[in-house]
């Protein structure tokens, strides 16, 4: 399996050097969107109100200095960042991380062996442990919170997607339109025309692996916060430098006093100035919480805030700009560089979003939160830059029909704020959570936090929805849409696991069936794909009924995605023998991340698999012999501790990994003792070449793999019963249904070769 090494950059000992180049790299992946931000913030904010003193165009200003100010400087850079999964960063990477600390997944597979996971871990402090201690029982407790936390989730990762629809559409049409002013006849029709053209070139060349694009062009996006900076501060010394005066937050109030109305509903165009906030913490992943706060302090906050303040003192005289005011404030002598950087600036901008887009269903995907949809990777050596075909046309659609039924720039911004702001929201709460649930953060600090931020965001939230009938609605339908999928997906996918539990085969039936299970038992290894950590899943049964003879050798194998980022590939699998030795079954859990990324062939799987299979049999004999020298031996100061429970034959739903020694607690004086314990190592090393048993299984391992594998997959149905209400019975039968016939196939998904797979069919009443 090849597992990139993507987070080596995340280490401690990162040089400065280092951390510049990222911080670089991050202004052609992060910040293009907020950085294109300048191109419509005053045109949308100035189409509410119009200008008729300083106090309009003071007030606006100091609006977008302060929300720039507290939103990403304070918010993200010194809070938000530091919340970060093993350093990724999002929404599902919030919720992963608070799934790892309490048990609150839907999907009940969780095992006691995941948190032996190196990564992990949490390392708690001690203050306020009570205190996270009975938040964390309330949700486990609470079903209700759960499904809350869930659905808050969802619904930011909905949000998420809407900006990946809304952002090209309005980074491409705000620097594009440049060209109405400049060119003579090209009106509105021909700014939609070069839109689309522009938006269908932008996703065809997703396919291609654009990921990188984001780093080649950080040298253009430098250059275009450079040109933001300059242009910024030429506005400034040759208009007017009182703008300065908007630095005194007074002028905010002065501001909504002398508009009221119309500067409630011009709120929402100043959080405009913002978008893309949350890309900082979304795209952590492929860069550091350093990188990115340096490159935000040192670069693109200082660029802003001269780009914002050259504006208005560009409009302080000449206030009938406002509705072109970026391009009008350039120098003329500089148009057509600056339209170009503008037009590359917004396609990379939404490059970005895009991509962002992409990670966030693959790791609802793997989180069981979305349909399976085919994922290509486009890069051998960063596994965060993946391409999915169907989002990609779909965006392509819809972004092509958003700018053909707005045709304007500010309409289209009106949609951009509620779901700017509603992402916001959601990681607010979730990091609020995880300094109550994992910081363990002093209570009065944690609540400052939602406080703060929180109700800004809300102020926010409330002069967005304001629009929903000039075009807010829009962000909501596509949230409400890619809400319902997504629990659907969820909902009916925790129904099943359920069914599966239910109906998982007793031990006692197969002890009767004895060794040949009933039937003929031929050389070859079977894999059985299903999703149970633990029992034999009901579809086995099925298997012994319609087949005339069952494999000499039985795996059951369960893909599961644990709630980290990467697993590391020695920890990948985890064995357990079911039934006696002689029934020659196992279980195999192949554990990933939501990072992982499964590049493997099938030959190269079943080349690991057996290979563990033979070290979990090894050790496993290995530690039986241990065990029996040391009760031989008979001594009282040795405190043996295995790490896991021992192998019996009788019980298929015990934990039956490979049992490690892990402690030898040797008493102070007994130096004779600890020898002794040596000796009984020693030879039980020496005799375990001499184990017949083990040689016998080792070989029928090796014969069974030498006649080839078979891949057997469930073909199943979900239906819900009968006495179900119409509401269940109408999400299950139809809605849940449609997603999963029109889904990837689990062949495709589980990447099993097509010729040797064998599939029975299923109906699982839910």
């Amino acid at each position: 399996m090849e597992i990139a090494g993507a987070h080596a950059h995340h280490s401690k000992d990162q040089t400065t050097w280092r951390t510049i180049a990222l911080a670089f790299q991050t202004l052609g992946v992060v910040y293009g969107d907020m950085g294109t931000s300048p191109l419509y913030v005053f045109a949308d904010v100035f189409s509410k109100v119009s200008i008729e003193s300083d106090v309009d165009v003071l007030g606006a200003l100091s609006l977008v200095m302060y929300t720039i100010a507290l939103i990403p400087l304070a918010k993200y850079v010194f809070v938000v960042l530091k919340a970060n999964d093993n350093g990724e960063g999002g929404t599902f990477a919030l919720y992963s991380l608070i799934c790892r600390y309490a048990n609150v997944n839907m999907l009940p597979n969780r095992q006691a062996a995941d948190e032996q996971i190196s990564s992990f871990r949490l390392k708690l402090p001690t203050p306020e442990l009570e205190r996270a201690l009975n938040i964390k029982e309330t949700l486990e407790r609470r079903s209700s919170l759960k499904t809350l936390l869930l659905l808050l989730v969802l619904m930011g990762t909905s949000m998420v997607i809407g900006d990946g629809i809304l952002t090209p559409a309005i980074s491409v049409m705000s620097a594009v339109s440049g060209l109405q002013g400049e060119l003579e006849g090209f009106g509105t029709n021909a700014v939609v025309i070069v839109s689309i053209v522009i938006l269908v070139g932008l996703f065809c060349i997703q396919q291609f692996g654009t990921g990188k694009v984001g780093f080649m062009f950080a040298p253009i996006l430098a250059l275009w916060f450079f040109s933001l900076g300059s242009i910024g501060i030429y506005n400034l010394v040759k208009y007017d430098l009182t703008v300065l005066r908007a630095f005194n937050p007074a002028y905010i109030y002065f501001f909504f006093k002398k508009n009221s109305k119309d500067a409630w509903s011009a709120l929402g165009g100043c959080v405009l100035c913002i978008t893309g906030a949350e890309a900082m913490f979304a795209d952590l992943g492929h860069f550091s919480v350093p990188a990115i706060q340096i490159a935000f302090t040192c670069v693109v906050f200082p660029c802003l805030l001269l780009a914002y303040m050259g504006q208005a003192a560009y409009l302080m005289k000449y206030p009938s700009s406002a509705e072109r005011i970026f391009y009008d404030s350039v120098p003329d002598a500089l148009f057509w560089p600056v339209f170009v950087i503008a037009t590359i600036a917004a396609m990379v901008a939404s490059q970005a979003m895009i991509s962002a887009t992409f990670s966030c269903v693959k790791q609802s995907m793997a989180l069981g939160c979305f349909p399976r949809l085919k994922i290509v990777h486009t890069s051998k050596r960063l596994m965060g830059q993946i391409y999915i075909p169907v989002m990609n046309w779909f965006l392509m659609i819809m972004c092509i029909a958003v700018v053909s039924i707005f045709r304007s720039t500010t309409d289209i911004a009106n949609a951009y704020g509620i779901a700017e702001v509603g992402v916001m929201m959601v990681s607010t709460t979730l990091v609020t959570l995880v300094m109550l649930l994992i910081w363990q953060t002093n209570l009065f600090l944690a609540l400052c936090f939602p406080l703060v931020f929180g109700s800004v965001e809300l102020f926010y939230m409330l002069a967005v929805l304001s629009k929903i009938k000039e075009g807010g609605w829009l962000p909501l339908a596509f949230a409400t849409c890619f809400l319902s999928v997504m629990y659907t997906w969820n909902y009916g996918s925790v129904l099943k696991y359920q069914s599966e539990i239910r109906g998982k085969i007793s031990m006692d039936f197969m002890l009767e069936l004895g060794s040949t299970l009933g039937t003929v038992r031929v050389p070859g290894i079977g894999l059985l794909y299903n999703e149970l950590v633990q029992g034999i899943p009901s579809i086995f049964g099925q298997f012994l009924l319609g087949l005339p003879a069952i494999h000499s050798t039985v795996v059951f194998v369960c893909i599961k995605y644990v709630p980290i980022p990467v697993v590391p590939q020695e920890e990948r699998f985890l064995f357990r023998r079911v039934c006696p030795k002689d029934y020659h079954m196992f279980r195999c859990v192949a554990r990933y991340g939501y990072k992982d990324v499964r590049k493997e062939d099938h030959h190269a799987f079943e080349q690991l698999l057996v290979e563990s299979l033979e070290q979990f049999l090894r050790r496993e004999a290995q530690d039986l012999a241990l065990e029996s020298n040391l009760n031989e031996l008979e001594f009282d100061s040795v405190s043996v501790r295995s790490r896991d429970s021992g192998v019996t034959g009788g019980n298929g739903n015990e934990d039956l990994r490979i049992p490690l020694m892990q402690d030898l607690i040797l008493d102070e004086t007994g130096t004779s003792t600890s020898e002794e314990v040596a000796s009984a190592l020693q030879s039980s090393i020496m005799s375990l070449g001499e184990d017949p048993s083990l040689e016998y299984e080792l070989s029928a391992l090796r014969e069974a793999m030498d006649s080839g594998f078979t891949y057997m997959l469930a073909h199943g149905d979900v239906k819900a019963k009968k006495s179900s209400f119409f509401i269940k019975k109408l999400v299950i039968n139809y809605f849940y249904g449609f997603l999963r016939r029109n889904c990837r196939a689990g062949a495709a998904n589980m990447r099993v070769p097509h010729m040797n797979v064998i599939r029975v069919g299923m109906t699982y009443m839910v």
